[in-house]
């Protein structure tokens, strides 16, 4: 891929194989290196999702992570997941032709879902820099061709699984391009409402019955909508509402 099908101010390193792309682009900012680069490989051996859990991405899948340097106010430099997540959905859909919401669609908080299985996932990962700077990093693991049977608590499947051609490199070309966009609009967070209406419009269970488990109770009710800072507002049977900040969400069929 030459540097000319990369967004204007953005950069690529690529790796045959390497633990963690996330990994490196913290490396490459402790080198000294400003935000906007990209880093890839053709493999990734210890890559990470939420909790710490593992994520293996084989060869054919996409690995992909990018370094951003102080993006936003720390105070709502997180929203900048719902951008990720908002991109790669639209990559996916434009690689893919799928674009009904009923089949891909975003699950909060990190998760792009395809046929209700977990597809690809997300993980923004903070450092502050020696110098003070925050480096920020949005890892994306994409199951193109192949995938385990289980993510953490939830199904997963793969592009090809559903009879979908997806290469991967195609698919991170766009998902560049589309990041780029997303990444203006969000306007170092100051225009979050716009993406979180991007983010809802694509999101799976919005209304439906869900359950949330958080680290110490589980909350269920009704996924009413997400709030102004990204929290999963819940509406539980009493009608009294719950912010959640961090859960693994579950939907009706699931929760059993």
């Amino acid at each position: 891929m030459t540097a000319a099908l990369l967004p204007e101010g953005y950069r690529r390193r690529s790796f045959d194989t390497t633990p963690s792309t996330s990994a490196e682009a913290f490396a490459a900012a402790r080198a000294g290196e400003d935000g906007g680069i990209w880093i890839t490989a053709g493999e990734q051996t210890a890559g990470r999702g939420r909790h710490g859990r593992r994520w293996t991405t084989g060869r054919g899948n996409l690995a992909a992570s990018l370094l951003l340097i102080d993006p936003a106010p720390a105070e709502v430099v997180a929203t900048v997941s719902f951008v990720g997540a908002v991109a790669l959905h639209r990559a996916a859909a434009e690689v893919t032709g799928v674009a009904s919401s009923q089949r891909l669609a975003v699950k909060w908080p990190n998760d792009v879902l395809l046929d209700r299985r977990k597809v690809a996932g997300i993980l923004v990962e903070g450092e502050r820099l020696a110098d003070g700077r925050l480096a920020v990093a949005i890892g994306f693991g994409v199951n193109c061709v192949s995938h385990p049977d289980i993510v953490g608590q939830q199904a997963a499947t793969s592009f090809a699984a559903a009879g979908l051609t997806v290469a991967a490199e195609a698919l991170f070309v766009t998902l560049a391009a589309r990041l780029a966009e997303e990444i203006a609009r969000w306007e170092h967070g100051r225009a979050f409402a716009v993406i979180r209406a991007a983010w809802l419009d694509r999101a799976a269970g919005v209304g439906a019955p869900i359950a949330v488990n958080m680290t110490d109770r589980a909350v269920d009710g009704v996924f009413e909508t997400l709030d102004e800072s990204g929290r999963l507002i819940v509406r539980r049977t009493d009608g009294t509402r719950t912010a959640v900040s961090a859960g693994d969400v579950f939907f009706a069929t699931a929760a059993g």
